[in-house]
Parts: structure tokens; sequence; C-alpha cells
């Protein structure tokens, strides 16, 4: 059993992280500010080729595995972006797994090279207001007219919908009362995201302001029937394949970000004199900062784990949803423990550490629930009933 990472692997971090390096503190702290889509990092990215990095060779990308991809999102976050520069790329890497799997050669060929070179940007939309985590109740609806699927509805929690040329869409082709089972009906759409049909309106929010999120409003919104991935009504069964990469992405992000709120809060305490002394020699800063690295790296571990067993073909849902939200729990109290550690300081924008502790709350919300990650593990690891 090794646990060393592979050259290649190594190789990607390092070249990773020499592409974040070119955006400093300085630059995230005034995106933070400010907002605006980090363009420029996107297409740093993109040009390097790290885009495509799980998209197959034959569409222009790298064909990796989502364990690559964890190493380099890790890294990304790690480097003083967090989850601002994570979430701007954070949608190449796992989303268009259903067109890979699911889609025809001539849809692969016309979907992922545009994601791949980043000409194209696209937002997943699945949530809705009224159905939350609850999927299989999604009420937007495609109704077949002809060649063509008319949208109607609305979509919640849609990130970078405001610079995004395509969709991924799930929509109800089929009424949930005319459907056997909660999970059919569903259908899955790769398409262009046309502004005339779509109306979007950002959702203020306590962090991560580079990469916008948005409530969506479909009206008589047009989709050619080629643009439909897979089989009518069988949308849900299609998205499951990129719900465990995404998982162990987030994850992966959420490490990187606790990591580099520790880093940031050791640095501190070793130069902080108070009473004549570095704080950082009392066991009141110390101990809570060595539980925080210890924690962040057994989540890693979770994190490598189910990234394996998903690139091996193996069922990884456990170790997925566990690596989500071990990683979460640390990093969100690895980033609460760096502002405590700087005190007053902390809570200036000029230390960064309040910035990690808003977006920190992005991997513990989404793309899951904790409790629900839980009633999962309870239901299918340990044969209890279920209970929702």
């Amino acid at each position: 059993m090794d646990f060393a990472l592979s050259a290649n692997q190594e190789s990607i971090r390092d070249a990773v992280a020499k592409i974040c390096a070119d955006f400093d503190d300085a630059y995230w702290l005034k995106k933070d500010k400010v907002g605006g889509f980090p363009a420029d990092f996107h297409k740093a990215m993109a040009d390097a080729g790290w885009l495509g990095i799980c998209i197959p060779e034959a569409y222009g990308g790298s064909g990796l595995g989502i364990l690559d991809a964890a190493i380099m999102m890790r890294t990304i976050a790690e480097s003083g972006a967090g989850m601002s520069g994570a979430s701007a790329i954070h949608m190449n890497v796992f989303g268009l797994n259903p067109v890979v799997v699911f889609g025809s050669k001539e849809q692969c060929a016309r979907m992922l090279p545009g994601i791949v070179d980043g000409s194209e940007k696209a937002c997943f939309a699945v949530t809705e207001p009224n159905t939350g985590l609850n999927t299989t109740q999604l009420k937007t609806r495609a109704v077949r007219k002809g060649d063509r699927y008319v949208v109607n509805g609305q979509k919640v929690w849609i990130s970078t919908a405001q610079v995004a040329e395509k969709i991924l869409l799930l929509a109800r082709t089929t009424p949930l009362e005319d459907v056997k089972r909660p999970t059919h009906g569903l259908s899955l759409f790769y398409t262009d995201f046309d502004r005339s049909r779509i109306k979007v309106h950002e959702i203020e929010k306590m962090g991560r302001k580079p990469v916008d999120s948005n409530e969506l409003f479909f009206e008589d919104f047009e989709i050619p029937v080629e643009d439909r991935l897979g089989e009518e009504g069988r949308g849900f069964d299609y998205i499951l394949h990129g719900m465990n990469p995404e998982r162990i992405l987030i994850a992966a992000e959420a490490v990187g970000l606790g990591h580099l709120a520790l880093s940031r809060a050791s640095a501190y305490a070793k130069v902080r004199n108070v009473f004549n002394r570095p704080i950082g020699q009392n066991q009141g800063i110390q101990h809570p900062l060595a539980k925080n690295w210890m924690e962040l790296e057994a989540a890693w571990l979770m994190v490598l784990q189910a990234g394996w067993q998903y690139d091996q073909g193996m069922p990884c849902g456990p170790a997925a949803n566990a690596a989500k939200y071990l990683a979460a729990e640390a990093g969100f109290q690895a980033c609460e423990q760096a502002v405590m550690t700087h005190g007053g300081f902390g809570y200036a924008r000029e230390y960064h550490v309040e910035r990690y502790l808003r977006e920190s709350l992005i991997p513990r919300i989404a793309p899951i629930s904790p409790q629900l990650i839980l009633s999962f593990i309870a239901e299918k690891v340990l044969g209890m009933p279920k209970s929702y």
C-alpha cells in the first residue's frame, strides 16, 4: 500500500501551483471586495490545459482521473485562491461527465472542446426553490413539441450563470403523477444559454463574491432534441455519475482551504508577541491548531480513497460522502481557529482569514447537507431504516 503521490501527480500539483502563484493575495482580496468573474485566472488554467483534466484526450482533454483532479483542486484552494478560485473551474472538471459517459460521439465532439479550451463556460442547473435536495420532485417542465423541447420553470443557486454560454439542465419531461418510480421522468440537456428566454437574478451572499450564484427563470426556453443526453426520462440516473466526483472534488477544495487557513494561523502565531512571548508558545494556541492539522490530514486520506475507488470503477458512494463530510467539517474548524488565532486582526480583511471562514461554509452546505450524508451512511453502510 503506497500513500505517496506518483511522479505525475506531483507534477500536476507543482504545475498548478506555479500558475496560481501569479494570482496573489491582493488579487483575491480585490475580487472578494468588488466581485467579477476571475476570467484571467480561468484563462490561465485553460491555456495550460487544466480545464479538461478529466475529459478524454479524443476531445482535447487530458483523460486523467478524479484523483488527479482532486490534487489539482486542493492545490488551487490552498494557493490562496480558496473557494473563489476553485469554484471558477469546478464545473469544468466534473460537470460534463454525463456528456462523456452518455453523450453520443457527435455530442461529445460538439460539446466538450469548448469547455476544454476555455472558450465556453457552463452552469449546472438542478436545484429548485421548493424542492432543495429532493431532486426527484423537480417541477421545471420540458415539453416536447416536434424537434424541440419547451422549458418553463425555475432553478436556484446556479453558479456562473452570469457568464455561462452553456447550461446543463435537468428538467421533468414526464409529469410526476405519471411515472412509476420517482427517479423516472427527468431528462438531461446540454444546450446554449439563451438569455432572451432565461432570466438570471444574482443572489447576494456572504462569501465567494467572484463566482456568482443565481436564480433562473425559464420562459418558453427552447432546446433542440439533439441536445438531450441519452434517453428521455433517464436524466436522474445520468446526473448520479457526476455526484460522487463532485463530492470528492469539493472535499479536496475544503482540505486545501483548511490547510491554507492553518498555514496563515501558524505563521501568525510565530511572530505575534503578547506578554513578551510569541503566542504560538502557548499550548492554548498550539493544541487547537495541531488538532486542525490531524483532522485535515485524516480527511485528505478519505479523499484519496474515494478518488481511487472512483477511478478504479468501484462503488464509491460511502467514501465520497464521508470525504465530503469530514473535509467540510475539518476545513471549517481550521478556518474558524485561524480567525481566533489572529484575535481581533482575524476580523480584519487584510489578514485574509475572515474570507476563508466565510468561504468554508460553502462545502459544509453544498452540494449536500451534512445531515443527509449522515442519513446516507446510516442507511447504506450501517443498514438502518431509511429516515427520509
